[in-house]
């Protein structure tokens, strides 16, 4: 006996096209993977080969790699085809070490950190 009806095996094909492709797919909890699509299931979870994290903060980009990863179907918000010549990002992106985007990331949570207690003092002294 089968459990996976009509509609079933549409969704599992729409991901068979994919295939062996590279691919960005974005998490629900908004970091980015890239990798080639090596497996999936009927709940979309997914396997990316030569996996990668692109952690992008302002104008400055990294590659995190992760190797073999596998992605829980309900975690995954979008997945799209990536063209394997085609540059991804625009010119005026300049790639870092990890490292150094590690430090941009930091900076940019203690900035937004800083305005939110601002924002908090702001209310508690009642200033409009």
């Amino acid at each position: 006996m089968s459990w996976a009806g009509a509609e079933d095996t549409f969704l599992s094909t729409s991901l068979a096209s994919y295939l062996d492709k590279k691919l960005l797919v974005l998490l629900r909890d908004g970091r980015k993977l890239l990798g080639l699509l090596r497996s999936f299931d009927q709940f979309a979870n997914v396997v990316l080969e030569g996996a990668c994290e692109r952690v992008i903060v302002g104008d400055l980009y990294c590659d995190i790699p992760l190797g073999l990863y596998v992605i829980r179907g309900e975690n995954v918000v979008l997945i799209g085809e990536l063209e394997l010549g085609k540059e991804e990002l625009p010119p005026h992106m300049t790639l870092v070490p990890e490292a150094e985007i590690k430090r941009a990331q930091k900076a940019e949570r203690d900035a937004t950190d800083l305005k939110g207690s601002m924002r908090k003092r702001m209310e508690f002294l009642d200033f409009d």
